[in-house]
Order: C-alpha cells, then structure tokens, then sequence
C-alpha cells in the first residue's frame, strides 16, 4: 500500500524547473563569460610599459605633426582662396555701382526726351521763335543721341563683366567650402591624435610623465642653462648688430637675423599650428625667423623645402633649413656644430637639439 501511494505521488518540482530554471541558468552563464571577460587577457586593455606607452605617444605626436602640416597647407590654400573671392565680390560691387549711375543717367535722358518729344521736328523749328538756335540745338541732340548709343553698348559690356565675375566668385564660393572642409578635416585627425596621446599619458607616474617631456629633445640643465643664457644674449646681440649669437659664423647676414630670432623664441610653446610670437609649430617657427630677416617663407614643410637651394648635410651653415622624416613633416633651423632650434612637439617648447635626434630628409638654404 506504501508502495502504491509512492507511486501516485507527484514528483516534487525544483523551484528552479521549467522556463524559469533555464532563464536563471542562462542569466549564470552570462555572468560568469562577462567575469571571464573582465578577468581574462582576451578583452582586457593590454598593460603597457611605460617604453611603450612612450614609443605610442611618439608615433601620435609625429602623425598629429604630419596632419598639422597638412592643416597648415589646407589653412593657407584657403586663406587664398578667400582673399580672392572678396577682391571678386569687392571689384562686382564697385562695377555695379558705376552701372547703376549709368543706368540712372540714361533714365533721366530718356525721360526728357519724352516730355519733349511729342511734336514732329519740322513744327518745332517752324514753331520756334528762334530757328537758328533750334538748329543748332538739334546737332547737339543728335551728337548726343550718338553718346547715349556708345553709352548703351557700354552698359551692356558692364552687365555682361559683371555676371562673369559673378560667375567666378561662384566658382570661388565652391572652392572655399573645399578648402575648409580639408581644413576641418585636418584639425579634427590633429585634434583625435593628440588627445590619444594624452590619454596614453595619463597612464605614466608624474616623474615618467616628465621624463618623457624632457625627452631625447633635452639636452640636461646645464644644456638648457645655456641655452637661455645664449637667449638673453641673443636680444642685446640684435638690437646692436645681425651677428650670429652661434660660434659658427652665419653665410649672411640676413641668415644671421633668423638665427637670431630662433635663440629669441626658445622656451616659448609649441602650439599647432601657430606661427609666433607666443608660440609655434615647427614650420611657423622656421617662417618667422626669416620673417624677421626679410625674407617670406611658404607656410608648410612641404613648401619651405623648395624655397631655396638644396644643400649636402656636410655643407651645413647656420640659418639653413633642416627637414626630416621621408614625408618631411618637420623642420628646425640650423645653427652650427650639428644642432638646430626647433619646435618638437605638443607639450614642449622651442629648444636646442642634435639634428642627428630624428631622421634626416634634406637642407634648404634660403637666403
């Protein structure tokens, strides 16, 4: 009888059975593969030693540095194209005011001849008390007459004039949106890889973080003593004469000049870019210092390579022009015994360093 009545009897249900029971060990599963996710290496952020969060941060910097020097040519293009299309709309503006004081003349004339138009020429000079002067007021008119043709041909020159330069400050007007959207482009890839190098940074210690600003660019505290010693130099040096503040004489003296500025601007900022006096890229530093010497140096790298004649590095005098890297990113400029002044990076400031620091592309002499 026991037997039987264990037989009947309903199994007892897990509190965990049924859609209930696999819903919780779903849930399970979930948690324990996200614990895995958080615990394990395959979707944690790599550690990384502070070699290679500093090797990481150089190779930002140098693409922030060649998207700035793109900036910087999609800056100056347009830049140029703008100043064309206000000389555009500016030479439409002053062409239409002459048409519109023609076009008024020419209303006036018309409006006259109207009121007195009204009776046949042969009954005005019969009607006239003094046919002579109506005479010779007739060729008069009809000279007129001629003017006001010539007068009428030329205003239909200036209308055709105007709706060209209309035309082309048209074409101006998409060139300008081109320009600026590059332009926008450009600083938004500076601007991504700058902060990636800033929040790789972060990562580092205080004194690692500083080591690194320090960097292959510094050259110690006795370096950089001199360096403003040779600085504060530099400003009496060129308010009394264009020498070189270097121990190797500069070619020239305009040469000299932009040496001069460079030692005047080290310990200022880098800043992309920007092109002084506060602070500098590389290449605004470069245009500024021979700014200074009366010279006009293009805006980019790119550009300011040709704007002198190519020398060897065993030929090397101060004031020359030193590009590195194969897509010549970076510039500094040279002031003898195998060192240059330059602006290295966001974060730093204009300085000294060996020229052998980075990888050499060519020398410009420029004047």
């Amino acid at each position: 009888m026991t037997a039987l009545v264990a037989a009947h009897r309903k199994p007892r249900q897990s509190p965990l059975g049924g859609q209930a029971g696999r819903t919780a060990a779903t849930l399970a599963l979930a948690g324990a593969a996200t614990a895995t996710a958080f615990e394990g290496t395959g979707y944690a952020e790599p550690r990384l030693t502070p070699a290679q969060v500093k090797a990481k941060v150089d190779r930002l910097h140098h693409e922030a540095e060649v998207a700035t020097e793109k900036y910087n040519g999609a800056k100056e293009k347009a830049d140029i194209a703008r100043t064309r299309l206000d000389a555009l709309r500016d030479e439409a503006a002053r062409r239409t005011e002459r048409l519109n004081t023609t076009r008024n003349a020419l209303g006036a004339t018309a409006a006259a001849q109207y009121r007195t138009g009204g009776l046949d020429p042969a009954f005005q000079l019969a009607l006239s008390s003094d046919p002579e002067a109506y005479l010779r007021g007739a060729a008069l008119a009809e000279r007129i007459g001629a003017r006001q043709a010539d007068t009428v041909a030329a205003l239909r020159g200036q209308m055709v004039e105007i709706d060209q330069l209309r035309k082309e400050a048209g074409g101006h007007v998409r060139e300008l949106k081109t320009r600026q959207a590059e332009l926008n482009r450009q600083k938004t890839a500076v601007q991504t890889r700058l902060a990636a190098a800033e929040k790789l940074l972060a990562r580092l210690t205080a004194a690692e973080r500083a080591a690194y600003q320090e960097g292959p660019h510094s050259h110690g505290g006795a370096d950089r003593a001199s360096s403003q010693d040779r600085a504060d130099r530099t400003v009496e040096a060129d308010r009394a004469s264009p020498a070189s503040p270097t121990a190797v004489p500069a070619p020239t003296t305009r040469a000299a000049r932009a040496v001069a500025y460079a030692y005047g601007a080290i310990g200022r900022p880098y800043r992309w870019g920007a092109t002084g006096p506060s602070s500098y890229d590389c290449s605004g530093l470069t245009q500024a210092a021979w700014k200074a010497a009366g010279v006009s140096l293009p805006r980019t790298t790119y550009s300011q390579i040709n704007a002198g004649q190519r020398v060897a590095r065993s030929q090397l005098a101060p004031g020359d022009l030193i590009f590195f890297y194969s897509g010549l990113s970076h510039v500094g400029i040279y002031i003898g015994d195998g060192k240059m002044i330059h602006a290295p990076r966001t974060g730093s400031t204009v300085r000294i360093a060996p020229i052998d620091e980075m990888p050499w592309a060519g020398a410009t002499r420029v004047g």
